[in-house]
């Protein structure tokens, strides 16, 4: 069977090599090259089993892919997705140099946002696509139906606490990473609602003119993966059904798990899918929900989601080639 080929810029990374993994074991992909400048010329065992070669940024042969993931840092990528483009090639750029919330041109986005259960029908037609943060994916898909569904409660805070594995801060050596920084510790950070991610989140929910605010704190957990997210949700009105919304809105979705009870890392790592559980909140005056989001952050949250939505950008079964 003829497969399509496709390139990774930026490889050398968490999110790149998980990325080159997966396209290693997909079965309509070839990996035509994969970029690395700091590690050019070296060559990195891949998540799931197999090697790559890493060439220098520069000496990527766009015209060859037809199909290319820019996993370069934040700010750095943008000249490159254009390049790409230009080159002939569709791009899924995992940056967020390119998402809701972060460019604007005419007042909105030029680039469809690749939250793919939220955006699929632009994904498929897209030549360019933004692909989410770690963090907004968990949360947006956690929030989604109450958000298109008029659920919120006008004028409400939305309260989000979730927590990352350390793969979600980069690749990059860091002193507050170091493993005696990191085991049996957990923190917050970003506090105070600074986190970059807030962007590209309040952005899509402008743009679905809900009437609330986000106020979001992210934690460091001292483990390699997975993202879980808590929301409190308050709500228009109670639900007999608090799972309902979900029900109804992720009832074909491949990637989208909902269960009874709070989900765990376990059941996510190394996964293309968000596992959701609600619940509802007793001894508050005002109808609320408690959300509980869970996803593998450099598979559902990067590159399982970037595959995800180069399948529908070429024509492809959208499960084809990721874990479920």
């Amino acid at each position: 069977m003829h497969r399509i080929p496709v390139g990774v810029l930026g490889a050398s990374g968490y999110a790149g090599r998980e990325l080159c993994g997966l396209i290693s074991r997909h079965p309509r992909l070839s990996l035509a090259f994969a970029s690395a400048n700091e590690q050019r010329g070296k060559t990195a065992e891949l998540p799931f089993g197999g090697t790559v070669d890493f060439i220098a940024t520069e000496d990527a042969p766009l015209n060859r892919a037809t199909l290319v993931f820019s996993a370069l840092p934040h700010g750095a990528s943008k000249a490159w997705v254009e390049m790409a483009s230009t080159a002939g090639a569709k791009v899924v750029d995992l940056s967020s140099d390119l998402r809701i919330g972060n460019v604007r041109e005419s007042g909105s986005c030029s680039v469809p946002y690749g939250l793919t259960e939220a955006k699929r029908a632009t994904v498929k037609t897209a030549d360019i696509v933004a692909n989410p943060g770690c963090y907004p994916t968990a949360i947006l898909l956690g929030l989604l139906p109450l958000l298109e569904q008029g659920l919120v409660a006008k004028g409400a805070t939305i309260s989000v606490s979730a927590a990352s594995g350390v793969t979600g801060a980069g690749f990059n050596p860091r002193p507050d990473l170091l493993f005696g920084e990191v085991t049996e510790n957990f923190r917050a950070y970003a506090a105070g609602n600074t986190h970059q991610h807030l962007s590209e989140m309040r952005a899509l929910l402008a743009e679905l003119a809900v009437d609330a605010d986000l106020l979001f704190t992210p934690h460091l957990l001292p483990v390699a993966r997975g993202i879980l997210a808590t929301m409190t949700v308050p709500l228009t009105r109670g639900l007999a059904d608090p799972l309902q919304p979900w029900k109804v809105r992720y009832a074909n979705e491949p990637f989208v798990e909902l269960v009874a009870h709070p989900p765990e890392l376990r059941h996510v790592a190394h996964r293309n899918v968000v596992r959701i559980a609600v619940l509802p909140v007793a001894h508050v005056r005002t109808p609320t929900l408690l959300v509980f989001s869970a996803i593998d952050n450099l598979v559902k949250g990067a590159s399982g989601q970037a595959v995800q939505n180069a399948n529908l950008m070429l024509g492809l079964d959208e499960t084809i080639g990721l874990p479920a």
